[in-house]
């Protein structure tokens, strides 16, 4: 037996008891007439005492020998240590070691294996299996498999069938790009990894499977940052015979199920907000409802005063920062700075200190008298001691840098507390956008989705403007700013779809060929049906309030899409590419 209990069970009731420890050196004391060592799984850390006293000249020699990440084998008695560590579980004990094996001999890690490490990512991306021995990266992995696992229980608890689909199918053009695989047996075909499994949820919907889940690998070739991997996880989940309000029930109930479970956090009302609503009054489709900081449009009090930069715009439009009218004016300058970066592009940042006194102090003096800039702080309810941000321009475009502005101002303030979740479900999204580039539509989420119900007559008879103003039966889940899950209400009537395909752009035949299997299901008594995805990634780290899902991956991608570790993407050999029919000359090219 290699161990009768692990480095973070022994308490001070197991004192005098003789067990056995196996795990990992993380650090070595030598105080000359007694050696202290830390010894680790991932349970927990306890400490292995040698000394004269105890330990005979060849013990303590073989103590001695042991380095960093040793792996070690200790048998001994728990003893109270005299000097108590209150930071760790197992602080009030130690073991006596009365024989040592070490197991296996390590070289001098790269970094440091502690809570706070010393190496970079690229470092411990590459040698991972060392990263993952670090207790915060294993509580990290720990919690998915327990988000998982309650993941399953509640869904099989509610009816839900798990179903796996493939992995090998077929290309198609909607979304992000594909990754590709060749067929050998197929020359100069190729099959593709999915980016989800959203037709064969429907298909399964079809075939009678009524509640369908999977935790499932999907795959996107897309430029990556923090939150985005190329092979990443979602619950996807899919139900017939529902309408939009019951699937919003049933998976605001998982959510409630999974941050009570795991996180013992009651979450507060889920609101419900229009696609519209948040882009007004948040600038965003996935508002962080931590803080409030809402946008107040000033079209109809600063305009036709003179300033030709707010006269010939389509909005202008601010916020207001409580408690900061005492921002320096180097303070203000950082701040339009940073907006001025090229990631947000604003051309400039119009501020109005109210201060105590009641007077105004902007950087728009010379247009705008103090009763003009009272009306703004009328309208936008700011009070004494408080300074009022305000962009000007494009819709759209001065919306989304107003979103980071307000985002930047909350962190800034300390308005987003750690543990505080505001859950929000956003409703009523466009159908389709248009695009004056390209000149075609888009599906704001994917083509398979429904138009609402009233807006269905309209899609299959209307003009392109009509087209502009159709609501899909979609929804997002958001919390704290981030978008957890999304979702709609299919179309399940092959004319429908075949609409939307055309839409989109689809010749006919094209449709056919990419989902003609799709609409040929449906001519077999398709039922209503909707469903959703969660990114299990993204509410892993949400749930625990960190920013990055690599930290929630056992072995992720850095930021070009390589794994460090075993160094892929790689060449393979001349006789795998003449297998697949694919010349090396091609590659080359």
């Amino acid at each position: 037996m290699y161990r009768t209990h692990t480095c973070g069970e022994l308490r001070i009731s197991h004192v005098g008891q003789e067990v056995t420890l196996s795990g990992w050196a993380q650090t070595v004391r030598d105080k000359g007439y007694m050696v202290f060592i830390d010894l680790r799984d991932r349970y927990g850390v306890t400490q292995l005492l040698f000394n004269e006293d105890i330990s005979s000249p060849e013990l303590l020699a073989k103590a001695r020998e042991v380095g960093r990440e040793f792996v070690l084998q200790a048998k001994g008695k728990v003893a109270e240590r005299t000097s108590k560590n209150d930071k760790i579980p197992t602080g009030e004990v130690e073991i006596e070691v009365t024989e040592l094996t070490i197991l296996n001999a390590s070289k001098v890690p790269p970094f440091t294996i502690e809570a706070e490490s010393d190496g970079g990512d690229d470092l411990r991306m590459k040698y991972r299996y060392l990263d993952l021995r670090r207790g915060p990266v294993q509580e990290n992995i720990m919690f998915r498999s327990r988000l998982a696992i309650e993941t399953r229980k509640h869904l099989s608890d509610e009816g839900f069938l798990e179903i796996e689909t493939p992995f090998l199918i077929k290309s198609t053009p909607e979304g992000a790009r594909d990754f590709v695989v060749p067929s050998r047996m197929n020359p100069g075909q190729f099959y593709a990894l999915p980016q989800s499994p959203q037709t064969f949820k429907q298909i399964l919907m079809v075939s009678g499977f009524d509640k369908y889940f999977q935790i499932v690998k999907c795959f996107r070739d897309e430029d990556l940052r923090a939150d985005r991997q190329p092979e990443f996880t979602q619950i996807d989940c899919e139900m017939a015979f529902v309408t939009q309000e019951q699937v919003l029930n049933t998976f605001e109930g998982l959510t409630r199920h999974l941050f009570k479970t795991l996180k013992g956090i009651e979450l507060p009302e889920f609101p419900r907000m229009s696609y519209d609503e948040a882009m007004t009054r948040f600038g965003s489709d996935k508002p962080d409802l931590r803080f409030g900081m809402e946008f107040t449009e000033l079209n109809d009090v600063a305009q036709n005063k003179g300033f030709k930069v707010f006269d010939s715009v389509e909005l202008i439009v601010g916020i207001v920062a409580e408690g900061c009218a005492e921002y320096s004016r180097k303070q203000v300058d950082e701040l339009t700075k940073w907006m001025q970066r090229p990631q947000i592009g604003a051309k400039g940042l119009v501020y109005v200190k109210y201060n105590e006194d009641g007077t105004f102090k902007s950087s728009v003096d010379k247009f705008f008298s103090a009763e003009d800039l009272k009306a703004w702080a009328d309208k936008m309810g700011a009070k004494p001691g408080d300074l009022m941000l305000v962009l000007a321009g494009e819709t759209d475009k001065t919306r989304k840098q107003l979103n980071e502005l307000r985002l930047e101002m909350g962190r800034r303030l300390g308005l987003m507390k750690e543990g505080d979740f505001k859950p929000l479900w956003v409703v009523d999204f466009p159908l389709l956008e248009w695009d004056e580039e390209t000149e075609r539509f888009y599906a704001m989420h994917h083509p398979f989705t429904s138009p609402k119900k009233e807006d269905v007559a309209r899609m299959l008879d209307g003009d392109h403007e009509t087209m502009k103003a159709l609501r899909a039966d979609a929804y997002d889940l958001v919390i704290n700013g981030s978008e957890i899950g999304g979702g709609s209400i299919r179309i399940h009537d092959r004319k429908l779809q075949e609409r939307n395909f055309k839409l989109l752009g689809f010749t006919d035949e094209e449709a056919e060929a990419q989902f003609g299997f799709l609409m040929g299901a449906f001519e077999y008594g398709a039922p209503p049906h909707g469903g959703i995805a969660f990114g299990f990634d993204r509410l892993c780290a949400v749930m625990n309030g960190q920013s990055s899902i690599r930290d929630f991956i056992a072995f992720p991608k850095n930021n070009m899409g390589r794994d460090m570790m075993i160094d892929a993407p790689a060449p393979v050999h001349t006789e795998q590419l003449d297998e697949l029919y694919l010349a090396q000359k091609q590659i080359e090219e």
